[in-house]
């Protein structure tokens, strides 16, 4: 048995190119309708926020006006542009970006081990608040659309709450479909969202020119000098301007760097500051305006329509957020911070359109507590800039690393930098801390609660695999022992899974234990999980010969991918492997966790991960094995 040949060989080359997107009118479209529909619905809110908290100690002055309207540009042109824009979306990971890809690619790029954990909980942290702000972003936009009923009709303030209810009720019901049935209609909504944004912007510009000024951040630092701790607090709704900048590097794995770039530099960025400028021309010109700026922005015949643009324009921001929210939760699962859960893929020729059923459920339970807990879009700001402001420290940390070393650049130009950013985030962040008592919590307990699931998960799965390898039998050990045990050989194919391909899988050892067989064709299968975006071209596949008719098969994932299993097995038959998916048994363990003598995890983690593991979707059903095919083995584990 040990002269057999073990040669290993690698396929499977299924990845698609990243190539250069092009920058045509048909990918500024898409990406118009999908990366920056949650950016671009802040002018509904972020402006009236932060005057709000100017005027609740003096009537506004034009001055103070002025200076909203600086911080607010200069966040524009600082936090998007120059550091998402221009910087970070240069730190791609096999074109993918997101924080998940920006950690892993740090990781990839350090040495030091201890480093790279903290990067890791780094991102995790990152992650967990950008769930938050997934959750809190559907709730906020279409409460702030919804509202816009009240300017037209004051006694529909009764209406605003069940209507945003079933606006958001309806948005998580179709979420199944998937976006690419709407998609098409994505695009030239937020085109005319966005001209009708500059256009009312520049009219009230042209009846006061002097809001120009604000362009100038000399009227930034003057507020920031005269209003000293009260500018502080401002800046916790100047930041809910930038609220979105995230998803810019996020989809860029979709859509490419340069249609996003173009797409804000000669559209979106424009009739952003159009629009705010105008709102503060209002303003200055008719102080009553403040009670809802933006819908007082056009003639009393526009409002309506605008409604209703704007509640279709929050709506698509929304599914931007839970799309985004779909594919960092598939990331992770991958990742093995999260349990398995169903994955659907709602469109056969997009890998990134998917549908998770459990976790759109935890959105919309979610973001409807929210409304009916905070009732307006004002209170539920307070919960909205911290989980911004915090994924944005979190993107600056990796990328200071990344930059460092993967484009080497020195060490105070990159600390100059980020470090800068850093600071700059940190003052954001600090004055959004002061409103956890009034709502900030959310999305600081909800980070908690989701790094302590992860960190629990990714533990016990730990133990997990450090118990079976104590409990199994070597591959080498088990075939030396093979001609001699007189095994029956019976006819058909037989997959064994296994999370560690240098041992034996359980799931064998009790079948030979119970049923006295072994077929005729055996495949011990590892579905493996890389630290990159998708498995590199020819080696998704790593096959080995271990004996006659016996042979170890490795599948490699990237995170961004879904698991096929019958799928990578039938390429095989390319490498001479004859496999007939349709005659195929696949045979599992179901694990049966209980506490050890001497646990390894505390009391509470262990009930966690226990809750967590019931609840988690079957392998079978994860790696899309015929439910018809599998035989699973029960297994008692003590960890």
């Amino acid at each position: 048995m040990a002269d057999v040949p073990t040669k290993i060989t690698e396929f499977g080359a299924d990845q698609h190119e990243h190539a250069a997107n092009p920058v045509g009118f048909a990918a500024l479209m898409v990406v118009l309708g999908v990366v920056f529909g949650d950016i671009g619905t802040s002018p509904l809110y972020a402006l009236r926020s932060t005057i709000l908290v100017v005027s609740q100690h003096h009537q506004i002055e034009a001055w103070e006006v002025m200076g909203v309207e600086s911080l607010i540009l200069w966040s524009l042109i600082l936090i998007v542009t120059v550091k998402y824009v221009l910087l970070i979306m240069r730190a791609d990971h096999n074109g993918e970006g997101g924080i998940i890809s920006l950690m892993s690619l740090a990781q990839r790029v350090s040495e030091n081990t201890r480093l790279k954990l903290v990067l890791g909980m780094t991102g995790i942290a990152g992650a967990c608040l950008f769930f938050g702000d997934g959750l809190i972003t559907p709730a906020i936009s279409v409460l702030s659309a919804v509202e816009g009923l009240e300017v037209s009709f004051p006694a529909a303030h009764d209406l605003v709450i069940p209507v945003a209810i079933m606006v958001l009720i309806g948005l998580f019901s179709v979420q199944s479909a998937g976006t690419g049935k709407v998609g098409t209609v994505f695009g030239p909504v937020m085109l005319l969202w966005f001209s009708m944004l500059g256009i009312l912007g520049m009219l009230q510009i042209l009846r006061h020119p002097g809001i120009l000024m604000a362009i100038s951040p000399i009227y930034a630092v003057r507020f920031i000098a005269f209003h000293g701790w009260l500018s502080f607090i401002a800046l916790g709704s100047v930041v809910l301007s930038v609220t979105g900048a995230e998803a810019l590097y996020a989809d860029m794995g979709h859509f490419g760097r340069q249609p996003i770039r173009y797409a804000w530099l000669f559209c979106v960025l424009p009739c952003l500051a159009l629009n705010y400028m105008g709102q503060g021309a209002l303003i200055i010109a008719t102080p009553s305006a403040l009670s809802n700026p933006f819908f007082l922005l056009g003639p009393h015949w526009m409002q309506i329509p605008m409604v209703i643009l704007s509640t279709m324009a929050t709506v698509i921001a929304s599914q931007a957020g839970i799309s985004g929210g779909f594919s960092l939760c598939r990331q992770l699962i991958q990742l093995g911070y999260l349990p398995r859960m169903r994955i659907t893929h709602t469109n056969k020729n997009e890998e990134g359109q998917i549908y998770l059923p459990e976790f759109n459920r935890f959105l919309m339970v979610g973001a409807l507590t929210l409304v009916v807990a905070f009732r307006s879009s004002d209170a539920l700001a307070s919960a909205y800039g911290i989980a911004v402001t915090g994924t944005f420290m979190c993107t600056c940390v990796l990328a200071m690393v990344a930059f460092r070393r993967l484009y080497h650049w020195s060490r105070a130009a990159a600390a100059f930098t980020f470090g800068g950013f850093f600071v700059m985030d940190s003052i954001f962040f600090a004055s959004n801390a002061l409103k956890i008592p009034q709502g900030g919590w959310v999305p600081v307990l909800l980070g908690i609660a989701l790094t302590l699931m992860m960190t629990t998960w990714k533990r016990g799965r730990g133990l997990i695999m450090n118990r079976q390898k104590l409990d199994s039998l070597p591959v080498n050990s088990f075939l030396a022992r093979l001609p001699q045990s007189r095994t029956i050989r019976v006819p058909g194919t037989a997959v064994f899974m296994t999370a560690t391909p240098e041992f034996v899988p359980t799931c064998l050892l009790h079948n030979l234990k119970h049923n006295k067989v072994l077929h005729e064709h055996v495949l011990f299968v590892t579905v493996q999980t890389l630290d990159q975006p998708e498995a590199t071209r020819g080696h998704r596949v790593a096959l080995q010969l271990l004996a006659p008719n016996i042979y170890r098969v490795i599948l490699r994932y990237g995170f961004m991918e879904t698991p096929n299993l019958p799928r990578a097995l039938e390429d095989l038959k390319a490498n001479g492997v004859d496999f007939d998916v349709m005659q195929a048994s696949y045979f599992t363990s179901r694990e049966l966790l209980v506490r050890s003598s001497v646990p390894k995890m505390s009391r509470w983690r262990m009930s966690l991960f226990l809750l967590m593991a019931r609840n988690a979707t079957p392998a079978t059903e994860f790696f899309r094995i015929p439910p018809d095919r599998v035989v699973e083995l029960g297994v008692r584990l003590a960890i």
